[in-house]
This record gives structure tokens, sequence and C-alpha cells, in this order.
């Protein structure tokens, strides 16, 4: 069986791979993570996906390496990680009552065949109205500055929400499992 190695350093994702109970390797992929002029939202984390994957390939001439980014976006504006509390208080403010859809590449890369598996897979959450009040508090007890969307879907950010419209909830939080799954089906690797 092929090694399997996750091209990422998110707490996150790794917490997520592990609910599969398979033996992985983490690495930090070290892309530039910068949109190219002109490149559609979708785009963007495709490529990512897969560069990060391919990044990390060059440790792991032998493994199957996953690859993932993610983007928010709000029409056809991307939101990134806020970083700060003042970035993520302008972020909220900006989602509040509007729907928010989470971009997610996903590529599962065979280094030793060199075949790469790339999907998108999208997430919506629907966010309620929201006053400064229950931002701040949110943001104050919670912290996720370093979450796309300023919100931990898997903690009390849940509280912001109307609805959530997707077909896996892992994406939500940065790793699609149930393409993942089926992505290392094909390859050979069974999870259950």
């Amino acid at each position: 069986m092929q090694p399997l190695v996750l091209a990422s350093t998110s707490p996150y994702r790794k917490e997520l791979l592990q609910r599969l109970g398979l033996e992985f390797r983490t690495a930090a992929p070290n892309v530039d993570e910068s949109c190219q002029p002109g490149e559609a939202p979708e785009q963007l984390v495709k490529r990512l996906a897969e560069e990060k994957a391919r990044a990390v390939a060059k440790q792991f001439p032998d493994a199957l390496i996953i690859g993932s980014d993610q983007v928010a976006v709000i029409g056809t504006d991307i939101l990134t990680k806020p970083g700060t509390h003042e970035n993520a208080v302008a972020q909220l403010q900006c989602c509040s009552g509007q729907t928010v859809t989470f971009l997610t590449g996903l590529c599962l890369f065979n280094a030793r065949s060199g075949k790469a598996q790339t999907e998108v897979v999208p997430f919506r959450v629907h966010f309620r109205p929201l006053n400064a009040a229950q931002i701040e508090n949110y943001l104050r007890r919670e912290q996720p500055y370093n979450c796309a969307g300023s919100f931990k879907s898997e903690g009390l950010g849940i509280s912001l929400f109307d609805r959530l419209e997707g077909d896996d909830p892992a994406t939500l939080i940065g790793l699609p499992l149930i393409r993942l799954i089926r992505m290392l089906e094909t390859e050979g690797m069974r999870v259950i």
C-alpha cells in the first residue's frame, strides 16, 4: 500500500483525515497562494490544491498526496482568513443575512504514477442577520482569525447560521471526506 500524505499543516484538515482511521503523514506544501490575474475562485482552489499536492510529492515520490485549498465567496468577492479581530468583524458584517459559498479544491495526486484527481466541492452557508453585539460576542469567545469567513462551524459558529447546504459537512471545515474516499478507492485504498 502506498503511503498517504496530507499536504497541509492545518490542524482542522488533519483532524478530519484522522476520522477515516488511515495512517498518514503531514507535510507543509510551501506554495504561493496568491490569486492569478483574472483567475476565478473555482480555478484558484483547484489549481492550489493540485500545486500543494505536487509540491509535497517531491519529498514523497512513492506516496498518495492529498492537497486541498478553500475560499469563501460572496458574489464574486473572495473572503480570506481575517487575521485580526477588526477584519473578522468586517467579514461577519458583510456575511450577515447573506449566503456565502465555500469552494474547496481537492486533489489526490499519485506521485508514483503522476495521476492527479481534482475536484471543486461547493458548500453554502446561509447566515442569519447579525447585529454588532452578536458579532462581537462570537468573535471574543471563539477567535476564528485563521478561518476563511471568520467562523468555525464545528464550534459556536453554528449559531451564526440560518441553514447549511451541501453534500458533505466536512467540506465546510476544509476537507471533503466523501469525495476523498471515492478518490482513494480509485487508487486502490479502501477506507472500510
